[in-house]
């Protein structure tokens, strides 16, 4: 079944007046699913975005032995004693979610195995994982290439604590083997970690759980390992800064009030900024955005995208539709992944003025009147960018792979049209 997304645009007007909450974290919450196997008795997670990542991570948890019990927005995990499958990934799912290899170091570190397939996702440029491979061997573990996959073991003794250090900063390499290292004997030293929202937020629980994690918050951490954790606590998902970000750019662009709710913009500092130099109207509280129509016409920025606290290249393809409608010249320079300005074509067809200068640098001359098209999403982020492009512009405008979006955002077109944006779910 193929499903589509009908959207009627504004023209450029604006036509939003409301509020919109922002759900939870679709990248705390993957890692929160991972870390259940790490605990003795059931991890209850709050906040949980009912998006199909998730719904992939839970039945990988399933299909590994888990217990999973799921109330709305809630779900609560217990481990099993002995794996199933021998610890091995469904390749059929972990092929379609980058996220699964989340679940490796848990694994390894508490069963002392785990078989998975090259993990999946978006084509946004390469992801290695290699840096993994060599951070278990440094824990003592033994891996083996099979077939499409990797079969890994720990050692009789179990894993040992190790020096690993990052060539990139990788969130999901940080939050992986600061996971694994809870349960190794002796010290991990991780150097150059990611330090994003989520990654704190999970290395907070692990503490209140038992872990021994020192410098959260910072570049390098220590763990020292062997303690039985306890999940004496609810783990509370983080509000997506993602969404909350992509939702500030909706407002900037079609609002003439818009309140975005439950959302953090401590973490959103590296955007608002943005908005700042551009000209945006706005307010923040602790818990809220709220966007106005601005007075004058918005000034193109030149921006990059970076490391947090840096702007998020998650953001960067919906803040391209929003320069498409700025004064000037603006340019994104794009420093994490190779391939990610595939969107730009697209934009182009909708009649903006994009130039792809190199593999890296976009320029982006605004404003322009964009047109509706049938448009084929490539990713998660660039399909979101489409959506707020569609909703700007003048006619209909066609969205196919809806899948995509539905992987990070929970029902988007019902939340979208509820604030009175012309938009429809096709199924077919």
């Amino acid at each position: 079944m193929k499903t589509t997304l009908k959207i009627r645009g504004s023209a450029g007007r604006k036509v939003i007046d409301g509020s919109i909450r922002v759900n939870g974290s679709k990248n705390d919450a993957v890692q929160a699913v991972a870390s259940s196997f790490l605990f003795q008795d059931g991890l209850t997670l709050e906040n949980l975005p009912a998006i199909d990542d998730i719904d992939k991570m839970l039945e990988l948890a399933k299909l590994l032995g888990a217990k999973v019990e799921q109330t709305d927005h809630n779900v609560t995990i217990t481990a099993p004693k002995k794996l199933l499958q021998n610890g091995e990934l469904d390749k059929k799912i972990a092929k379609h979610i980058r996220a699964s290899i989340l679940f490796t170091g848990p694994l390894l570190a508490r069963y002392g195995e785990v078989t998975f397939p090259h993990p999946g996702g978006c084509v946004i440029g390469a992801r290695p994982i290699d840096f993994f491979l060599d951070g278990f061997n440094r824990m003592g573990a033994t891996a083996t290439e099979s077939g499409d996959g990797y079969m890994i073991k720990a050692p009789p003794g179990g894993l040992k604590g190790a020096k690993i250090f990052f060539k990139n900063q990788t969130v999901t390499g940080t939050e992986t083997f600061m996971m694994t290292a809870t349960q190794a004997r002796g010290e991990t030293m991780l150097k150059n970690c990611a330090i994003e929202p989520e990654v704190e937020n999970l290395g907070q629980f692990l503490i209140k759980a038992g872990a021994k994690i020192e410098g959260l918050g910072t570049p390098t951490l220590t763990i020292t390992g062997g303690a039985t954790l306890q999940s004496a606590d609810r783990y509370f998902i983080l509000p997506d800064r993602i969404e909350a970000g992509s939702l500030a750019i909706l407002g900037v662009l079609l609002a003439r009030s818009l309140t975005i709710t439950d959302c953090r913009p401590d973490h959103l500092e590296a955007l608002l900024g943005v908005f700042e130099e551009m000209g945006v109207e706005l307010t923040t509280t602790d818990s809220s955005i709220m966007i106005r129509e601005s007075e004058k016409p918005l000034r193109g920025v030149k921006v990059k995208t970076h490391e947090y606290p840096g702007l998020a290249t998650d953001l960067q393809a919906p803040l391209a539709v929003l320069l498409t409608q700025a004064e000037g010249e603006s340019e994104i320079v794009e420093t994490i992944f190779e391939s990610r300005f595939g969107y730009a074509e697209a934009l182009a067809k909708m009649g903006a003025k994009v130039e792809l200068l190199n593999q890296s640098r976009l320029k982006i001359v605004g404003p322009s009147a964009l047109r509706g098209e049938t448009l084929v999403s490539p990713d998660l982020r660039a399909g979101l960018a489409y959506l707020l492009a569609g909703l700007t512009a003048t006619g209909e405008t066609t969205i196919l792979n809806v899948h995509f979006i539905d992987r990070g955002y929970e029902q988007v077109d019902k939340r979208l049209a509820a604030l009175g944006l012309d938009i429809l779910r096709e199924e077919g």
